[in-house]
Order: structure tokens, then sequence, then C-alpha cells
């Protein structure tokens, strides 16, 4: 497993595409539909209310917060060298989750990904691998694996990343349908060049200054009332 760092990422092909599709979308087995990312409470708080708060809140997020560490650390592992870096880039993204929900959900969502993944695409089923990522580096090393190209990877997992946070606001605030896609379809860009920004996996560009998403997921975890896991 390797790919040289800098490589210039091919355009996907039709099957790469499909797999792509597959793995991100919410019918893939990795309970994604039960994470908000600390939005319940943000929401609870009233702090976010409305579809254009909505979106700027996950804006946010993606450039600022998770969504932009979670591809670099997806890229990194892409670009590992041998399964010992593979694992010492998840320690450092299990180390890098500010909070315990944080970490729980890359966590459960990684290993139910490992999972299926495992059983499903066999070239992913290697010998002395772990047998559970934190997502974004089970996502990564999946990628490489199976030759998908690390761009268009990145890029739909912020955005299925982005589309689960709407889903999760529309229970949680009256949104309709209409103004849940326009949502989706104005953050497409962002979620694009988030992934041409990070797919060389440098690490050293790892930062956050989401700070008010980071305070409502730790908030979160001693909310009494609540509908999501995180």
């Amino acid at each position: 497993m390797h790919m040289a760092k800098g490589t210039r990422t091919p355009m996907p092909t039709d099957a790469q595409l499909l797999t792509l599709a597959q793995w991100f979308s919410p019918g893939y087995p990795v309970g994604a539909f039960s994470y908000s990312h600390g939005l319940e409470w943000a929401m609870t708080a009233d702090a976010v209310s409305t579809a254009p708060e909505l979106q700027d809140w996950i804006a946010t997020v993606l450039r600022d917060g998770s969504g932009w560490s979670d591809a670099l650390f997806l890229a990194a592992a892409y670009h590992a060298p041998n399964t010992d870096a593979v694992t010492q880039i998840d320690a450092q993204c299990r180390a890098y989750a500010p909070s315990l929900e944080r970490l729980r959900e890359t966590d459960l969502q990684g290993a139910a990904f490992c999972q299926i993944t495992h059983s499903v695409w066999l070239e992913t089923d290697q010998n002395g691998i772990p047998a559970k990522f934190t997502y974004p580096v089970a996502v990564g090393f999946a990628a490489i694996c199976c030759s998908m190209p690390l761009q268009a990877t990145i890029a739909l997992y912020l955005q299925a990343f982005a589309a689960n946070l709407i889903a999760a606001g529309q229970r949680l605030a009256p949104i309709g349908q209409s103004e849940a896609q326009a949502c989706l379809h104005a953050l497409a860009p962002l979620c694009q060049d988030i992934a041409e920004q990070t797919n060389e996996g440098d690490l050293g560009q790892l930062s956050s200054t989401s700070f008010l998403a980071d305070i409502a997921a730790m908030k979160h975890e001693s909310q009494h009332s609540r509908i999501f896991r995180t």
C-alpha cells in the first residue's frame, strides 16, 4: 500500500464513483444518522434555528473544524507508506478529538466502516491491520486499497458529513426539504475546495478554530434530553 506523495489525482471512473457513492450513502451501515456532532445542543440553545444559520454552522465546521482535520487525516492515511504509519496516523486522529463524544463518534463510525468494508471489498482486509480505525483514517486506508481517487474521496466524504448534519438539523428544527437541499448545494464548492487543499495529507496543516462547535459537542455530553448520541 503506497502512493507517492504529491501524485496527481486521476479523474474517477464510473466504477470508482459508484463505489464512493455506496460508501457515503445514508444506507451504508456506519450509523451516521445517530450523530449530530454537537448540533443538537446548539439548536436546543437557539444558537442555530434557521436554514441559513444551519448552513453557516456547517460551513464553519467544514472549513475550520472537524471537516478540515478529517480531510487531512483521510489523506494522510491514503499516502501512508505502510500499515505501521496508518496506525500512527490513527493514534494522532484519536488524540486530536476535542471531546469524549467526538472521539466516540469517529471511533464507532470508523469501526462500523471497517467491518462492512472489509467483508465486501476483500482488498481492504489486509493482514496485520487492526479491526478498526477512526472514520477518516478507515476511509483513507480503504480508498488506497481500492485505488479510489483521493480528491473525489475527500470531497464526497465531506459532502456526506454535511448532508448528515443537515438531516439532523431537519429533525431538530422546521427546515424544509427544499431549504435542506439548497444548503447542501451551497456547501458543495467548499467541500471541493477543502479536498483540493488537503489532498497531500500534510498533518502540519492541522488547525481548529470552530470553538463554538467544539463547546457544543462538550455540552452535549451532559444534555439531559436528547435524540442523538453526540
